[in-house]
């Protein structure tokens, strides 16, 4: 019988060892997160495919010890100190996938994505993303867990170590070297990935026939890794003058100029007799599908729903990416954050933005949150932009600080009303909700009028919640609102103010039967939020199902409130282009930083490619009616198009929107 080398059955060994755990975990992910009534059969094929993606994090550990204990001076067999430091390398292997693996866990938790680079960016806020997982999570017994595994991999490394130290190697050069060059191909294969011209890559995983198989599949090591190089803050000014004359036309520049690349739109409007305040309030994870306003069985937002139903409501509206930092980025400045990894407001470079909430001549300007604005630099966007800001954030307020997000939101809106009620002049006010979003808190003052409910966990799964602490916040979130508009209404301020809505991003899950297939496949209901101007004495009521993107909320609120105001946004009036065309010309720029996408949703598609290839793809994304059955869309050269002109124009204006000299 032929005998491998000690070196190489050792190996063999350990990486099984390390296979089955990592398949064990993928298995623990399905059980977890896999949607209700999902069967291992309809996903079997993701694991196949991740069992590929774990070879390549194997075979690089296996290849390292090949290569270095081959050589008889470092071999784990010539001392027990040398195999007592192996034993250490694997220990330490396997400590460092526990890590990766525990942080993946989270942030797919967390997000519904699994663990990438865009994940250092919570290192930028260090104590609040510690602070927001020590009350999330059991951060001791997953700590305790990692220990538990990591000892259990050494004592399989030292195990096995000994046992093959006992058997004899093979006699014979030639024989020795036939196995050492089937192990080393063998584990060049398999760091490959594939038998053919091109290696195996993450976006692989998104050739699968859903999103969940894709993030599935994926191993955290080469997901995190792989997403490293989708980083760098740059604009290539050719690629933006290449498509300058399509986006100046979409964006209604007057005098377009591809030579300077004017984007300024000088914007005229109509005075109000009294200028109206405005009150913005960002909601926290405000998905669309979880929601009451597009029939979620829950009914979990019925307050909220009937202020859907008195004021001006887009049920098509899109944030441009996922995570709040960016979300509060887009409806400040109007510009996608396409910043790879890092968000925008954490770039130094792009501090200096010009926000039309500056364009409110005459306003006081209040920007309230619960907790701290020094997260992600936020403080530094608001201050910098908005001159005159009255930043109210933790340490500004009476009421107790419940989690790591500061007070809960019914407190903060009630504490922002009682200061807005006292101004005198006209407000431009912005409330940033955080509760919706772990660790879920409720206060123990607010649960005497506030019950919470009980459901079972699998109807929860089956219309969107993950676990009934989610549901409860979510349902939380509409009470608060409540709160608010009740004691708006005893104001004097309230009819004369318009009250904004829109959510900073949506949460990835099932949609479920009521949107289209994209919604959940391609992941869009992590984009798609409500949007809605309230202001019952001043604004007609109407739904509005023409696309719309978090970029158009500022260009479509100043001219409400009659605000004459200089543009240099990638949004445009929402009103006015229902007026032209039925909003039938809307686009919502859509960038995934977890797949590594950028799209494009319009004229009832979403066009996406993944980024570094240029094949797009088109699918069916109109929720207010079915799949023609002869389906027009765009040509592939206009659907790259489309894409391209908003993507590298959102890259030059992240560097091109600074406040201008003069006022307009």
């Amino acid at each position: 019988m032929l005998q491998p080398p000690r070196l190489i059955r050792w190996i063999l060994l350990v990486s099984l060892y390390l296979l089955v755990a990592m398949g064990t975990l993928r298995a623990l992910i399905f059980w977890v997160f896999a949607a209700n009534g999902t069967r291992f059969t309809e996903v079997w094929d993701a694991f196949l495919l991740g069992l590929r993606f774990d070879l390549r994090v194997v075979a690089t550990l296996a290849l390292f010890v090949l290569a270095l204990g081959s050589w008889r001076v470092l071999s784990p067999f010539r001392s027990e100190r040398l195999a007592r430091i192996w034993v250490g390398f694997w220990a330490a292997a396997v400590a460092g996938l526990g890590f990766v693996y525990t942080a993946d866990f989270l942030h797919f938790r967390y997000l519904n994505q699994r663990l990438n680079a865009t994940v250092l960016g919570f290192l930028e806020d260090a104590g609040i993303s510690f602070g927001m997982a020590w009350q999330s999570y059991p951060l001791v017994r997953l700590t305790l867990l990692v220990l538990l595994n990591t000892a259990l991999g050494a004592w399989v490394a030292r195990r096995t170590l000994r046992g093959v130290a006992e058997k004899t190697e093979p006699t014979g050069r030639w024989r020795r070297a036939g196995w050492w060059t089937a192990s080393t191909v063998a584990c060049v294969i398999s760091l490959y990935g594939m038998l053919g011209q091109y290696p195996l890559r993450w976006s692989d995983a998104f050739d699968l026939r859903s999103d969940f198989s894709a993030n599935l599949a994926l191993n955290p090591v080469q997901s995190f890794l792989s997403s490293l190089s989708f980083r760098g803050s740059k604009f290539e000014i050719e690629k933006v003058r290449q498509h300058y004359a399509r986006m100046a036309a979409y964006l209604g520049v007057a005098q377009p100029d591809a030579e300077r690349l004017n984007f300024d739109r000088i914007v005229e409007a109509k005075p109000r007799r009294t200028p109206p305040n405005v009150v913005l309030v960002i909601c926290e994870s405000f998905s669309a599908y979880k929601s009451s306003m597009w029939g979620n069985p829950l009914d979990t937002t019925p307050f909220f729903n009937e202020l859907c139903a008195q004021g001006i409501f887009f049920d098509n509206c899109f944030t441009p990416h996922f995570g709040t930092a960016r979300g509060i980025w887009s409806t400040v400045t109007g510009i996608p954050d396409v910043e790879p990894v890092k968000t925008a407001s954490r770039n130094p470079t792009l501090v200096d933005q010009h926000s039309l909430i500056e364009e409110f001549k005459g306003y006081e300007k209040y920007y309230f949150l619960g907790g701290s604005s020094s997260w992600a630099n936020i403080r530094g966007l608001l201050s910098n932009n908005i001159k005159g800001l009255r930043l109210h954030e933790e340490g500004s307020y009476r009421s107790p600080r419940v989690d790591v997000w500061g007070i809960s939101d019914k407190n903060l809106f009630l504490e922002a009303n009682e200061i807005l009620k006292a101004e005198k002049q006209p407000f431009f006010a912005v409330i940033q909700t955080a509760g919706n979003h772990r660790p879920y808190t409720i206060a123990e003052e607010d649960l005497v009028e506030f019950k919470r409910q009980d459901v079972p966990l699998e109807t929860l799964r089956k219309n969107g919640f993950e676990s009934v602490e989610e549901f409860n916040a979510f349902r939380y979130t509409d009470y608060s609102f409540r709160k608010f508009i009740e004691a708006a209404r005893s104001a004097d301020y309230f009819d004369n103010t318009l009250f904004v809505f829109i959510g900073d991003h949506g949460i990835g899950g099932n949609a479920g039967e009521s949107f289209p297939e994209a919604w959940t496949q391609q992941g869009l209901t992590a984009f798609h939020v409500p949007l809605l101007f309230y202001a019952p004495k001043l604004l007609p009521a109407q739904r509005i199902s023409s696309v719309a993107s978090m970029v158009d909320l500022m260009p479509t609120l100043a001219p409400l409130a009659g605000v004459a105001h200089r543009n240099r946004t990638l949004g445009r009036d929402l009103l006015k282009q229902q007026t032209r065309d039925g909003g039938r010309s809307n686009v919502a720029f859509v960038i995934d930083h977890n797949n590594k996408t950028v799209g494009a949703i319009a004229d009832g598609h979403y066009l996406y490619r993944r980024v570094g290839e240029e094949e797009v793809q088109c699918v069916w994304a109109d929720f207010r009616r079915a799949q023609p059955a002869i389906d027009n869309p765009p040509s592939k050269g206009d659907q790259a198009a489309l894409i391209e002109a908003f993507f590298e124009t959102s890259r030059y204006l992240l560097f091109n929107n600074r406040k201008p000299t003069l006022a307009p």
